[in-house]
């Protein structure tokens, strides 16, 4: 057998080490839920997140731009002069000159405070955009799960009104019991198709929506999210968990003050610092001499312009205050509501449960009496549309239930 030798051993040692340490970092990662796995899948397919990056780039661009020596690029200019054309006795002339760009007082200060704003607004924007898409999975999902209850619930009733009119055909035949209760059998499972072929119409357009925002089918189990236990404002009343839409508010109302800033900084344009070196002789009897030189160009502010640019920012100022404000009402009204129609729909969830429970009671009540004859067939049907009815609204308020839930994590700002 072949000797290993000390590189190949160890090796294999840092590989097994490294397999080891990834296993332990998935076992201790909490298993993501099927919505949380499914909005990663939206959050992929989205085509306004995949300009986020761009923007994100553009953000960074902009703030290594005003971190920078001068605000904008230097230049350099090179030009030579001679008597070649005219007179040819040798004059020549060769001036070079470096130009560079210089901050105005504070505006250096401005430009990197509204860099670093228009970074976090791109940031708080996908935060934003990311609890958008996890909305409109929410709905999705809840529908599709509706959808699967209905689907489930009218087979259930085929199949119950199929055997009920096995039953009730066979006791026909035999003279048990009269034509009209056999058509009203066969009317029940004629019903019961309907219905069945209506929910699968219903359930395959929830699928469908569900996998145009996902790009995969649902999962065969569709699980329930845990009501949010955060909260918009604290005792101290400060933000306790910052909302993304309240986020990318904030944000941009900080990204246009920082612009007022930097217009109130750039009254005109950059001043510009060149040095020039010129090499120049009379003609071909005089030897080359050197000359060196500076030179300061201060550009002149325009009053109308001036104004024009600052009323134009600061009313963009003013708009995002105001977005902010509006913003801040509309959020915490949304939460409101959403906690409202979670409390209710745990009030109809339990009156369902209650209500499912009689109403299945009274049919093996009723189910008992028509073996028995003691009941006709119209009480039966009755009681047992009564008895659906009851399952129906209790799959509904069940699935409502986990909407709001979902609704309630929604307007508080959680994703799954």
């Amino acid at each position: 057998m072949k000797t290993l030798d000390f590189r190949t051993m160890r090796l294999i040692v840092v590989c097994v080490a490294g397999m080891l340490a990834g296993l332990a970092v998935q076992a201790a990662e909490p298993p993501k839920s099927g919505l949380a796995t499914a909005v990663e899948q939206a959050w992929r397919l989205n085509p306004q997140a995949a300009g986020l990056d761009a923007r994100e780039a553009e953000a960074r661009a902009a703030r290594d731009v005003a971190a920078g020596l001068t605000p904008e690029p230097g230049s350099v200019s090179i030009g030579n002069l001679n008597d070649r054309f005219n007179r040819n006795q040798g004059k020549q002339e060769y001036e070079v000159e470096l130009a560079v760009p210089l901050w105005l007082p504070g505006q250096k200060t401005a430009r990197e405070v509204e860099a670093s704003s228009r970074l976090d607004e791109t940031l708080a924007k996908r935060a934003a955009l990311r609890l958008e898409v996890g909305g409109e999975l929410r709905e999705a999902w809840w529908a599709l799960a509706a959808a699967r209850s209905a689907k489930l619930l009218a087979s259930r009733r085929l199949e119950t009104a199929r055997a009920l009119e096995t039953d009730v055909m066979r006791r026909y035949r035999v003279g048990e019991l009269s034509r009209i209760n056999a058509n009203l059998a066969q009317t029940e499972t004629h019903a019961a198709n309907a219905e069945l072929a209506e929910a699968e119409a219903a359930l395959l357009q929830a699928e469908q929506a569900v996998q145009t925002l996902t790009g995969s089918p649902a999962p065969k189990n569709l699980a329930e999210e845990l009501p949010t236990t955060r909260r918009l404002i604290d005792e101290t009343g400060d933000s306790a968990a910052p909302h993304p839409l309240l986020a990318v508010a904030a944000a941009a109302a900080r990204s246009a003050r920082a612009r007022v800033k930097v217009v109130d900084e750039s009254r005109r344009a950059a001043p510009e610092l060149a040095l020039r070196v010129v090499r120049e002789r009379g003609d071909f009897a005089e030897s080359y001499s050197n000359s060196v030189g500076v030179k300061l160009k201060i550009p002149f502010s325009s009053g109308s312009q001036v104004r024009r640019e600052t009323s134009a920012a600061q009313a963009e100022a003013n708009q995002a205050d105001t977005d902010l404000l509006r913003i801040q009402i509309r959020v915490r009204l949304d939460a409101e509501r959403a906690q409202r129609n979670l409390q209710s729909a745990e009030r109809q969830f339990a009156m369902a449960q209650e209500r499912r429970q009689l109403s299945a009671e009274n049919l093996r009540l009723a189910e008992k009496a028509f073996s028995l004859g003691e009941s006709d067939l119209a009480t039966l049907l009755r009681i047992r549309a009564a008895a659906f009815d009851a399952d129906a609204f209790f799959d509904r308020q069940r699935v409502a239930r986990a909407a709001a839930i979902s609704r309630l994590n929604q307007a508080m700002g959680v994703l799954p």
